[in-house]
């Protein structure tokens, strides 16, 4: 653990679970790699800031890439092992991604691990750090979910992981695990099937995963109030033609 903190040892933090973290309803409070929980999109007057209002952990959704990284660098202590190294054993090179992909944290984001010195990920990269891959990839990514985990012969996540990803948490209906949205009610994307759900990046770069038609889309650097339409035209476009 980085010198000075203690992810989980005040008392608001204690109740904190796996679960919290993974549908972004923690309200972990605290600095992590310099950055204190309320600098990342932060809410009311700038003086309120700093003594924010506390939720008790589950209640209460919000984005928050500080929490993120509190997921990150508690996996990374339970894993023993860097993320990005777990990330392309595990996953990017059985489905066959290439090797350009890079995933950084930031610049003083280091611990010593088993006598190694190691570097923890970001989640979002609009403090530097995170995920930089090109759109062949994310293709992949996303048909690996739409095969439910499985590539080829092998399950490489497992399906009841998947499903539980694509439950709504009871802070946000919108939203499962980790960097999952989902379309329930079909009020995010109404032109869109309930069941479909979209992996969300800064940009934003978007994976969308689409059962009921047998379908990936990956979106880069389209603005967010465009993405519904874009999908549905992608969908009427598939949609059969009717004979004379």
């Amino acid at each position: 653990m980085p010198a000075g903190v203690d992810l989980f040892d005040a008392p608001h933090n204690q109740p904190i679970t796996w679960e919290h973290l993974l549908r972004q309803a923690s309200d972990w409070q605290g600095t992590l790699w310099g950055k204190p929980d309320w600098a990342d999109r932060p809410e009311g007057e700038p003086p309120t800031w700093p003594n924010r209002k506390l939720y008790e952990p589950g209640t209460r959704f919000k984005y928050n890439d500080v929490r993120v990284n509190v997921f990150a660098l508690a996996l990374l202590h339970v894993l023993r092992r860097p993320l990005p190294d777990v990330l392309r054993e595990e996953i990017m090179e059985p489905i066959g991604a290439s090797s350009t992909w890079r995933w950084h944290g930031y610049d003083n984001a280091w611990i010593e691990l088993d006598g190694r010195r190691v570097q923890s990920v970001s989640g979002g990269g609009h403090w530097g750090g995170g995920m930089f891959i090109n759109a062949y990839d994310m293709a992949r990514f996303g048909y690996l979910f739409l095969r439910n985990g499985r590539w080829r012969d092998r399950q490489l996540v497992s399906e009841q992981w998947i499903k539980q990803a694509r439950t709504p948490g009871t802070a946000n209906l919108e939203y499962g695990y980790m960097n999952w949205y989902l379309n329930t009610g079909r009020k995010p994307m109404p032109a869109t099937p309930e069941s479909g759900v979209r992996f969300v990046g800064n940009g934003p770069n978007i994976i969308y995963i689409d059962w009921e038609n047998d379908l990936v889309v990956v979106v880069r650097w389209l603005r967010d109030d465009a993405v519904n339409e874009f999908l549905g035209k992608v969908l009427a476009a598939l949609a059969p033609r009717p004979t004379a």
